[in-house]
């Protein structure tokens, strides 16, 4: 079971007084699981669905997540865990990133968009109907 928390037991301690209280409701994941669950997914990139069932259900991972986010528990966190030693200030849960190529954006070939007016000034049009 240790192998399952991306969090050891230092920082779980930091943690767990800033966790809410208290919850009715149907019987809870603990809270060590999901909050696990959710860094599982975070630092894998996977969605939400392909988190393990080991986290809890999927949809308890993913509802956790969106309620923690709205009472700013994300940000309570890491200054926690960054005020008792347990991480540094920059740490970041996903630091992934996309390289691009350069001609990506279509850097290359310069302006694909043409002015209509440019071309084809003073000839008929040819996508409307004239009675001519």
């Amino acid at each position: 079971m240790g192998r399952l928390f991306w969090l050891s037991d230092q920082q779980w301690a930091v943690i767990e007084p800033l966790l809410p209280r208290n919850k009715g409701g149907a019987r809870r994941v603990g809270d060590r699981r999901v909050i696990s669950g959710i860094i599982h997914v975070l630092k894998v990139g996977s969605r939400w669905c392909g988190c393990p069932a080991d986290y809890g259900p999927s949809t308890t991972v993913y509802n956790r997540f969106n309620r923690c986010s709205r009472k700013q528990f994300w940000t309570d966190l890491v200054e926690a865990l960054a005020t008792s030693g347990a991480v540094t200030k920059s740490t970041s849960i996903d630091s992934t990133y996309v390289k691009a190529h350069r001609s990506a954006h279509g850097g290359k070939r310069g302006r694909k968009i043409r002015l209509s007016g440019l071309h084809g000034a003073g000839k008929p049009r040819k996508s409307t109907f004239s009675r001519t």
